[in-house]
């Protein structure tokens, strides 16, 4: 981990929920450069833990670069994924001033550090600032939200469906749309992530090939291949019935 003096700032992706304008970039030039002065650049290599759950949040962090994992450790082997994070969202949003969960870098990640108490008397002299961190916030409960719908899904080739769905919008957004969906993150997270066992997830991966829903010329390229019937395991009518196995 090396840190690095910042002269360009953070940047924040979001969707206005006020707005039918596609997925943008909040921050103007002069909002970077206000933000740049009181960041620093980090870089992680891929597995480095950015900071624990429960730590005093002494900072808040948004990605410049490559992919991070935000989850709650369940046990020493178990742990609850709460989000898959990607350039230009931000995370390290605290509750009684401790991390609500703990984040490590799925892959080498870049990240911006921006100290809370700075962050603070920034937003309290720029209401700009303050109204593009609500909409941001506002991304994240819906993603949240969606998180949740997975969650409570009964049949785990559904989970999946939807899981794949999720990050097949979030590819779109970020403006990578293409025939395949991208995943960079392992199985094992995906499991931790929709609520199933890593065997189920397997399970639910080749029984989506059988049906020759989806074809992957990889571990870490997903394509859809029948449109439709995608569509339908997320609406929770796949007519496929798998166990969901142990979390």
């Amino acid at each position: 981990m090396a840190l690095a003096s910042n002269s360009i700032g953070p940047i924040i992706h979001a969707s206005d929920p006020w707005s039918p304008s596609p997925r943008r970039q909040l921050l103007d030039e002069r909002k970077r450069a206000r933000l740049a002065r009181i960041s620093s650049i980090v870089r992680f290599e891929k597995n480095d833990r950015i900071y624990h759950k429960g730590a005093v949040a002494e900072a808040v962090f948004s990605l410049k670069s490559g992919v991070v994992t935000t989850y709650v450790p369940i046990a020493k082997t178990s742990q609850y994924v709460t989000a898959f994070l990607y350039p230009g969202d931000i995370f390290g949003l605290s509750e009684e001033g401790r991390y609500a969960n703990s984040a490590k870098a799925t892959t080498s990640a870049v990240v911006y550090r921006v100290p809370v108490a700075a962050l603070q008397r920034l937003l309290g002299k720029d209401a700009d600032l303050d109204f593009d961190v609500i909409i941001k916030l506002c991304e994240e409960i819906t993603q949240a939200q969606r998180h949740a719908r997975i969650l409570v899904q009964k049949r785990a080739v559904s989970k999946l469906a939807m899981f794949l769905d999720l990050q097949e919008r979030l590819q779109t957004a970020r403006g990578e749309a293409g025939s395949e969906i991208f995943l960079p993150m392992d199985r094992t997270a995906i499991a931790d992530f929709v609520g199933l066992s890593l065997a189920a997830v397997s399970r639910a991966f080749r029984a989506l090939l059988t049906r020759r829903t989806i074809s992957c010329r990889d571990r870490r390229h997903v394509k859809i291949n029948d449109r439709a019937d995608f569509e339908s395991l997320i609406g929770g009518d796949g007519g496929l019935s798998i166990s969901r196995g142990g979390a």
